[in-house]
């Protein structure tokens, strides 16, 4: 540092009056020179107070800073010394320079505004008056010029640590594992705030607890204690910061878990968790801060870290409740779709389930109508690791030709007259999960051509685009027509047949496998009566027998129907064969019959009827599977039943 005219100044000698504040006005300027050059409050301090001390021939130069109605020393020059309190608060309270009358010199800096300093020098002598002017003079300027220096370190600081926090959250955002974002709030928040440990405790209001994590030292790295206990639990019941220290708060340091760990704390600083509402669900605390204690600035830091850890959790815990509910809202679905009954036929069913499920190859399933060919897809798709995607079932009969491609594929907006807005298809909604394609013997060719295709390149276009969408979706078909006999007759593609039929899976009818009748049957009574809020009745042995020996054509679907309509209308007590003859096909003591004196036509004309009758019947009244077992199309179902005169008598009846 240059030498400055006071650097010839001697206690003892005089000075003129203009002489003294041309100097005092040089060492103003350099005062000002080295703030403008330093960004470090303290390294400005480590500079200028030599130097004031050297000027002023002081053998101890303190700065001093008020703190919680104590005097600290913000930084000194010399040998350490003991402050005179007593004097600085003299000088503070009269606003005036003040001296023991010995050795001591205080000099008030800020009275008025934080924070309250002073200058508290030390004399080998007695104290020179000129050395009193020289800190009237250059004091306010030198206070000035380290609140400034300070001012512009914490704005630094600011920013650097905003932009750290900013880095922090972006990295707590993407993470989705509770265990994971805690060891990260933890690392981040000791390197930021320049402490020992950290630790997050979140609030378990049942049991009343705080529990911290990660807590070093602690069995499975986890903290439980009351949540009335410690600093924690004093932020926790105030909602409001705390800086506490072993020296000046011993009574709030929570000494059993320093014991529990051989851990010894000497400062601590913890602040609530908040949620979005405001509410406070747990505590962000921090131990032994490396250099002195906690201050102000440190809690303000610890506070927005607070914010940004607040909302990462939320988001982790959101995101954790979203996927435990879907899992187990599919396990719930995954209950529904196993396969009853104990026959060989469907023994061996299942143990084909779970050997293709955990594949991505193609299956197809070939069966009656109402062998459970959907029951069994699902099956396959909840027992795969595609269990939490979707499962979308598609019944390709019920689609009329011209919307079936954008069904399956999608459209982009204006691909045709109502295509008013872009449209996802199936494959693209299936996303990595299952597509279920029922009935597919009933695909035209074109669609069967573009199916194909998808198979082979795992790759769809919409209607009316040019990009292609990847597409990971498993693909299962159903069908219960012939597809060898469709293919020879070339109705259905060859190589889309070969395509579908890498695993295929035959169910059989119910007719065969009469061992499972009573038992599905139990069951889906059961399933009803629970949701009719009822008892479940019993069956006898006549309809037992009865229901043994149906040849049910409707499969499961119709003992399905069937349990369904008993479980609302039927005996709360016990099933009598006679209940169940409205709705299965007679026995054969109700064979059909006619009068023999009839003429051939009318007698044919009412056998027909009768039959029909009897067959909506056994079909619980569904014309579409009363017409597939009579070997008709529904329309031409009913052109019949106009003809016998049916349709006036069911609608007289209605």
């Amino acid at each position: 540092m240059a030498a400055s005219p006071f650097d010839s100044q001697t206690s003892g000698g005089t000075r003129s009056g203009e002489d003294f504040a041309s100097r005092v006005s040089w060492l103003v300027r350099e005062i000002w020179e080295q703030a403008g050059r330093l960004q470090d409050g303290e390294e400005y301090l480590a500079r200028m107070l030599p130097r004031l001390a050297g000027i002023v021939g002081g053998e101890f130069l303190a700065l001093a800073v008020a703190q919680q109605g104590r005097w600290e020393v913000a930084a000194r020059s010399g040998l350490a010394r003991l402050l005179p309190e007593p004097l600085l608060g003299a000088a503070l309270d009269q606003e005036q320079a003040q001296t023991d009358g010995q050795h001591w010199l205080a000099v008030p800096l800020a009275t008025r505004q934080a924070p309250v300093a002073a200058l508290a020098c030390y004399f080998a002598h007695a104290v020179p008056g000129w050395a009193q002017a020289v800190f009237e003079q250059v004091g306010p300027a030198f206070y000035e010029a380290w609140r400034r220096v300070s001012m512009l370190q914490q704005a630094l600081q600011r920013a650097a640590r905003l932009q750290a926090l900013l880095q922090i959250a972006t990295r707590w955002n993407q993470t989705q594992e509770l265990e994971t974002l805690l060891v990260q709030m933890a690392e981040a928040a000791t390197r930021l705030m320049e402490c020992d440990r950290a630790s997050i405790f979140l609030w378990d209001r049942a049991s009343r607890t705080l529990v911290g994590r990660p807590a070093l030292g602690m069995p499975g790295g986890e903290l439980r204690i009351p949540d009335d206990r410690g600093v924690v639990g004093q932020v926790l019941r105030s909602g409001q910061p705390i800086r506490a220290d072993a020296q000046r708060h011993p009574d709030w340091i929570d000494h059993q878990v320093d014991a529990a760990t051989g851990y010894q704390t000497r400062s601590v600083l913890a602040v609530p968790l908040r949620s979005r509402t405001g509410e406070i669900f747990g505590v962000f605390e921090l131990l032994n801060k490396r250099q002195g204690r906690f201050t102000a600035e440190d809690e303000s830091a610890l506070e927005e870290l607070a914010l940004q850890a607040a909302v990462a959790l939320e988001n982790v815990r959101d995101r954790q409740e979203l996927i435990w509910a879907h899992r187990r809202l599919a396990e719930a679905a995954g209950e529904g779709t196993e396969l009853l009954g104990q026959s060989p036929a469907i023994q061996a069913i299942r143990a084909s389930i779970q050997r293709v499920a955990e594949t991505d190859l193609p299956v197809l399933i070939l069966g009656e109508n109402g062998t459970g060919k959907e029951v069994v897809a699902r099956a396959i798709h909840f027992h795969s690791r595609r269990r939490d995607k979707p499962f979308l079932a598609v019944n390709c009969a019920a689609i009329p030709d011209p919307l079936a491609e954008s069904e399956l594929f999608g459209h982009e907006k204006g691909a045709f007259t109502d295509a008013h807005q872009a449209r996802a298809g199936k494959f693209e909604l299936a996303a990595d999960g299952t597509l279920f394609l029922d009935e597919i013997g009933d695909l035209s060719p074109n669609i069967q051509a573009k199916l194909l295709r998808v198979l082979e390149e795992k790759v769809i276009f919409r209607i009316g685009g040019s990009r292609p969408i990847p597409t990971r979706a498993r693909v299962i078909a159903a069908t219960n027509q012939n597809l060898a006999e469709l293919v020879r007759r070339r109705q259905f593609r060859e190589d889309l047949f070969y395509r579908l039929n890498v695993v295929s899976l035959q169910l059989p009818p119910l007719r065969d496998r009469p061992g499972d009748v009573m038992l599905l049957a139990e069951h889906f009574l059961q399933e009803f009566c629970r949701r009719a809020r009822r008892p479940v009745p019993r069956f006898s042995a006549e309809a037992r027998q009865r229901l043994e020996s149906h040849p049910w054509p409707g499969n499961v679907r119709e003992l399905r129907n069937l349990m369904e309509r008993l479980a609302y209308l039927g005996p709360s007590d016990v099933i009598q064969s006679s209940d169940l003859s409205l709705m299965l096909s007679p026995s054969p003591r109700e064979a059909l019959a006619v009068e023999a004196n009839l003429p051939l036509a009318e007698a044919t004309a009412r056998f027909q009827a009768e039959y029909i009758r009897r067959c909506i019947e056994r079909a619980g009244g569904n014309m579409s599977l009363a017409a597939q077992q009579l070997g008709l199309h529904r329309s031409n179902l009913y052109r019949k039943m106009r003809q016998l005169g049916m349709l006036d008598q069911l609608n007289r009846a209605e």
